[in-house]
């Protein structure tokens, strides 16, 4: 019999990251968003503004979702029904821009 707690981790499992990688994710996150402020304010950049900001939306979605939510230490199904949910998302949203001419 073992002993409650004394199992060993299965191999495919990580290690959570420590605090100082949270920090670093949190300044990554930080920069993105200030990328995003700029961006709304540079002129030359007006006709591809929505695509970038679409893009870096959703970088920033993926960041958290993989790292504050954990999912990056979850299985991979969990991960792989959040990036095919938001490509099937943007998919759809790109239709329905073309669709009604926008």
């Amino acid at each position: 019999m073992v002993a409650h707690g004394s199992e060993a981790a299965p191999a495919h499992e990580r290690a959570h990251p420590s605090p100082l990688r949270y920090t670093v994710i949190a300044l990554i996150l930080a920069v993105i968003t200030i990328a995003e402020v700029v961006i709304v304010y540079l002129d030359g950049l007006r006709p591809i503004l929505v695509p970038v900001l679409v893009v870096l939306s959703a970088a920033k979605f993926t960041i958290v979702a993989m790292f504050y939510m954990h999912l990056r230490f979850d299985s991979r199904l969990f991960s792989t029904f959040l990036v095919c949910g938001l490509l099937l998302a943007a998919a759809m949203i790109i239709v329905l821009l073309v669709l009604f001419g926008t």
